[in-house]
């Protein structure tokens, strides 16, 4: 195999790949990036059984072939050289050399049929949207994603696909994120998988904020996401993901439009003297046309309000501030919906029009200490 490159395209493509190498695995090779030559391109692949990443760069090929290098030794290789153009060769026997300016390192390689196949997901159904919608959305719902692994199809996103409405959706037992966008359906049917939150977390980390087009596609066991000259594979988590319909309740006789900014950056002031250790929750007081916000912890006493429309009823609720601040957050919109019952009764977040996003933050029961 021999094989000359761009260094800043190589460095790039492996900083996407090293993120699904194993670190520590049974099957040595997985520790390491397979590294395949042909004609036209290189192709980088990384995997560990649970995720994969392949990137194809294109390449100045003297001779075609494969081999697996040390995933960690080759990336920091790469990134550390100097020049334009590095030049990759691999003997008959595992021997590399990799070159760039003045700068020569020689590398024992492993064989690329120590290389366990990856998996192979058909493309006959799926959908295609924009890399930085499908980054958005996630971003939007997976702060709600479970990290309890008594119920392991919590741990990532539900997607929900109904003729050309996409829908994700987390839930982690105290709050729900629901996000909604219109996409464009192939394979006639509807569907619904899970995608674990790892991969969800490397996926929005690579996809890129741009109009240039995903194409998602599931399987029973693995779902495949493909753009710009990347396929990232996962195994599809398993299981009964909580009917999100049914834990919505209907009747919310409380429907107040707020400045979502206002209520973050007062929320922040009032969390202030909450810490890691002192995890005591916010008391919201709707009354009249004010919610008055404290928080009582070893620290001391916090304070503050925020105007709001008239709310015919005197409600007090208590949240942990985290999430309510993750769900603000990821409220697209800079007026929201909130909609309440009483104190003991979930929160909801809607946007004024449509369905776009939901949120739900269950509340916190207050304390006499609390108040």
């Amino acid at each position: 195999m021999h094989v000359t490159c761009d260094k800043t395209t190589l460095s790039d493509a492996l900083s996407v790949c090293v993120h699904a190498v194993a670190a520590k695995s049974p099957i040595p090779a997985l520790e390491g990036i397979l590294f395949s030559v042909d004609k036209e391109k290189i192709t980088l692949s990384g995997y560990n059984t649970q995720m994969s990443i392949q990137k194809n760069l294109p390449c100045d090929t003297i001779e075609t072939g494969a081999c697996v290098l040390s995933a960690r030794i080759f990336f920091d290789i790469v990134r550390k050289l100097h020049g334009d153009q590095i030049e990759i060769q691999v003997d008959n026997d595992l021997n590399a050399t990799i070159q760039c300016g003045k700068s020569v390192f020689d590398l024992k390689a492993e064989s690329a049929d120590e290389y366990p196949d990856l998996p192979q997901v058909n493309r006959s159904r799926g959908i295609t949207l924009p890399c930085g919608l499908l980054r958005q959305m996630i971003s939007d719902t997976i702060f709600a994603i479970s990290t309890n692994e008594n119920k392991p199809v919590h741990t990532g996103s539900l997607f929900e696909i109904e003729g050309t409405d996409l829908r994700l959706i987390s839930v982690d037992g105290y709050r729900l994120a629901v996000r909604h966008e219109t996409v464009e359906s192939f394979g006639g049917e509807s569907f619904r998988f899970v995608v674990p939150g790892a991969t969800l977390r490397e996926l929005a980390r690579i996809l890129p904020d741009s109009d240039e087009p995903v194409s998602v596609y599931p399987e029973s066991k693995h779902g495949l996401f493909e753009f710009h000259e990347t396929i990232m594979t996962t195994r599809l988590l398993e299981g009964e993901f909580l009917n999100y319909r049914t834990a919505v309740p209907a009747d919310m006789p409380v429907r107040l439009t707020v400045n979502k900014s206002e209520l973050v950056d007062a929320v922040e002031r009032v969390s202030l003297i909450i810490s890691e250790r002192l995890k005591n929750p916010i008391r919201c007081l709707f009354e009249e046309e004010t919610l008055k916000l404290s928080c009582v912890t070893a620290l001391g006493r916090s304070y503050d309000a925020v105007t709001i429309p008239f709310c015919s009823e005197k409600i007090e609720i208590g949240f942990n501030n985290r999430y309510l601040l993750d769900a603000l957050k990821a409220c697209p919109d800079e007026e929201v919906v909130l909609e309440l019952k009483s104190g003991l009764s979930p929160c909801l977040l809607k946007p004024l029009e449509g369905d776009q996003f939901l949120y739900l933050v269950l509340p916190v029961r207050l304390k006499a200490e609390d108040l």
